[in-house]
């Protein structure tokens, strides 16, 4: 294991820890509402500083962007940690156990290194470009699946910025009517490695932030899969919308959700 990943994977236990020991006492978390449908919390913190704590220690010159506690660093280094302590906050509170803890590392803008971790299930889903991805050190990769009326797709729905929930809505019915079915959990990150576990065939969210997607993308991409933003550029992490799949199935997610691109 690369020594940055393993740092990674021994930041993403220990806040895993913190958030695990949170869950068995859900009633008595201090909770914050940032903006609508969008919360954090003292575990989402606590989390977020036990990660910042040991990737610090390790590589104290490093650039770090956070959730919770935003930009350190930014322009000072060519590594960037691109952290989301709970992926999932919503879940979390509500006990429904879909939730993770993701750690991208990004070189010159690019990401290198990946860990989403499931703390419910201690699942831990890694990459390293160039080496693959894995699920609890056991190789993984996507879906072979090619027929879209075969394929399970998941999704996640505009809850905290609406304004283009006509747009969504339009590419969720067009989904829905050329697939198996379509899946909404909650937690992009676990969406991303679903798809490259072959759990779901394809994904496809708007919106989203840099850490909800930075480490969940390489690690479809080391499972074989694509990632792209909506129009099938490299956008995704600067625009947020984006889209991943097996390679024969993300042209077809893509000319389903086209149609409704610019309304």
């Amino acid at each position: 294991m690369h020594p940055m990943l393993n740092i990674a994977v021994k930041a993403a236990r220990r806040a895993g820890s913190v958030v695990q020991r949170a869950s068995l006492n859900l009633d008595t978390i201090r909770v914050e509402k940032k903006k609508h449908n969008d919360f954090v919390t003292d575990v989402d913190r606590a989390a977020e500083q036990a990660i910042v704590d040991m990737i610090l220690e390790a590589y104290p010159k490093h650039a770090i962007l956070a959730e919770e506690s935003g930009a350190k660093g930014v322009g000072s280094s060519e590594f960037e940690w691109i952290i989301d302590p709970i992926d999932g906050t919503t879940n979390f509170l509500h006990g429904h156990q879909q939730y993770a803890i993701s750690i991208a590392l990004a070189h010159k803008g690019q990401v290198q290194q990946a860990v989403v971790y499931d703390p419910s299930r201690n699942d831990l889903f890694t990459a390293s470009r160039g080496v693959g991805a894995f699920l609890n050190d056991r190789r993984i990769r996507v879906s072979k699946r090619f027929m879209m009326n075969e394929c399970v797709i998941a999704t996640g729905f505009p809850v905290s910025d609406q304004s283009y929930i006509d747009q969504y809505l339009g590419m969720l019915k067009d989904v829905l009517g050329k697939t198996a079915g379509v899946r909404r959990e909650g937690a992009a990150s676990l969406d991303l490695c679903n798809v490259a576990c072959g759990r779901v065939d394809g994904f496809w969210e708007l919106n989203l932030k840099p850490w909800d997607i930075a480490a969940g993308s390489l690690i479809v991409q080391e499972a074989g899969g694509i990632v792209t933003d909506l129009t099938g550029e490299q956008e995704w992490l600067e625009s947020g919308d984006i889209v991943a799949a097996n390679p024969k199935v993300l042209a077809q997610l893509l000319a389903t959700i086209a149609p409704h691109l610019n309304k």
